[in-house]
């Protein structure tokens, strides 16, 4: 990934600005720190390598040189968004999972932002918030993807089983072209965050539905349940053992099959 052939394969897309980074701390930190200035709707930073990349809960993101997908989409939402804030995370992984279902692969989102191939996680999002007082003046979207093989972290230190495109593919995918239709899908989709049948798309490719799964809350917190979709916040539903519905709201959640 270079800077020159970066721009051109995205040139045709109604962006803000860009901003290439060979290697970089954070993507996530350059947009927030570029999204309390000046930053267009739709800016985006690159980078070939991260060195502090960081997922949820300031869990690591491992991004050594040439090897992933990371880059953070600036959003300067419109009134008519701002209600719906909570869906960003399922139109950044429907934006993926579609861009990766055109691979001929079969993606699934984990919820609240994982996407998995084969059960394994081959991609995470990051939402972060730039405030205004009391009103959300930005949303940064980071994603990261592990595109070759030698992007995937040892075992030692994953939590969750990896894998990435070249696993699966057999061949690392362009990462320019990647990006490019990841984005495509975005700015597709976008419009439509609002409705139903956007819900329906990201219900559709949950994974474990209509199975039992642990959600773990932290503080040794806990709650067991049957998968049974997403109230319209993005919220997490569940059945309980006695058929009540259980609602998981965003925060320190981990999922994991459980039966």
């Amino acid at each position: 990934m270079n800077q020159q052939a970066l721009r051109s394969s995205l040139s045709k897309l109604p962006l803000g600005a860009i901003r290439y980074f060979d290697s970089i701390g954070s993507t996530n930190d350059e947009a927030l720190a570029w999204a309390a200035n000046d930053a267009q709707d739709l800016s985006i930073v690159v980078a070939n390598e991260q060195t502090a990349g960081r997922g949820r809960l300031d869990r690591p993101w491992f991004t050594p040189p040439s090897t992933a997908l990371a880059f953070s989409l600036i959003l300067r939402p419109t009134a008519d968004e701002i209600p719906f804030l909570s869906r960003t995370v399922g139109l950044a992984a429907l934006s993926i999972a579609d861009t990766m279902e055109m691979l001929g692969l079969a993606p699934q989102i984990k919820w609240p932002n994982d996407i998995l191939l084969n059960g394994r996680k081959v991609a995470g999002v990051l939402i972060e918030l730039v405030w205004s007082g009391e009103d959300v003046d930005c949303v940064v979207i980071g994603i990261g993807i592990n595109v070759a093989k030698t992007a995937v972290p040892t075992t030692d230190i994953l939590r969750f089983p990896a894998t990435s495109l070249e696993h699966v593919l057999g061949e690392a995918p362009d990462r320019n072209k990647l990006l490019h239709d990841i984005l495509a899908s975005f700015i597709s989709l976008r419009p439509h965050m609002r409705s139903d049948a956007f819900m329906a798309s990201w219900e559709k490719s949950l994974a474990y539905y209509g199975r039992q799964v642990r959600v773990e809350m932290g503080n040794e917190q806990s709650v067991t349940g049957k998968v049974t979709g997403l109230e319209s916040d993005g919220s997490l539903k569940l059945s309980d053992e006695n058929g009540k519905t259980v609602t998981v709201r965003f925060g320190d959640v981990r999922l994991r099959l459980f039966a």
